[in-house]
């Protein structure tokens, strides 16, 4: 396994050296475990909803309906949108105001219940969040798809990352990456290499003193024809 010294350096040969990938790099930052507990809940089932709808669809679509989706949704208060009703449920489709997707609209009552769940065992699901060790960050993924609606892989690992927790997210630049530098010999396929994955993040992170999100998008940007976000 390569040294993320390394790593780094290709990825600042590719974009222009070391200023030009720090500025690419400073567009995603993280947020402290502070920032992260002070999240209301509605703010983050917003936030799984806007993932879960962007994956098959247009951003730019989703984007501009969002006013109507947070009509629709009622701010996304948790415990609302937990007790979605079979007449509300059929309301939402017909919403012109939405993206009518019912598998995607259902995952909204389970992602409520998912949030109050969180609450009445940890106070918030921010709080839940906020304390998960970064060092075991597939663990948080797999807590999202199992318990989670619509959130497994990559989906819930943009969440992840939208919502501030420092977050790696396996796309196909960032896999390239990790075969090229001895971590993996294939795409992943199991927990097996999710855990290779963790250790490799580990050990970067302790040489280098970079989080998740950072390291993460250095080996995106360190492979030929990378773009500058993934």
């Amino acid at each position: 396994m390569k040294r993320f010294s390394d790593i780094y350096a290709r990825a600042a040969a590719r974009k222009g050296g070391p200023a030009a990938l720090e500025a690419l790099l400073a567009e995603t930052p993280s947020k402290t475990p502070a920032e992260i507990a002070a999240m209301p809940d509605d703010r983050i089932l917003a936030l799984m909803t806007r993932r879960i709808f962007y994956a098959g669809f247009s951003w730019k679509v989703i984007d501009d309906k969002w006013p109507g989706f947070e009509e629709a949704f009622l701010g996304f208060d948790p415990g609302a949108c937990a007790l979605m009703s079979d007449d509300t449920f059929d309301a939402l489709l017909k919403n012109p105001g939405i993206v009518r997707n019912g598998a995607k609209i259902r995952a909204v009552l389970g992602n409520a219940q998912f949030i109050q769940d969180l609450r009445r065992e940890h106070g918030t699901a921010a709080r839940f969040f906020a304390d998960w060790p970064d060092a075991d960050y597939v663990g948080l993924v797999e807590v999202l798809k199992k318990k989670a609606a619509h959130l497994g892989g990559e989906s819930g690992m943009r969440f992840l990352r939208a919502l501030g927790k420092p977050a790696f997210v396996t796309s196909k630049d960032v896999v390239a990456a990790l075969i090229a530098d001895g971590v993996l010999a294939k795409p992943p396929g199991g927990k097996g290499d999710m855990t290779k994955i963790q250790a490799a993040f580990n050990a970067w992170s302790a040489e280098s003193g970079r989080d998740l999100t950072t390291i993460s998008r250095t080996l995106a940007m360190s492979v030929d024809g990378a773009p500058a976000r993934h």
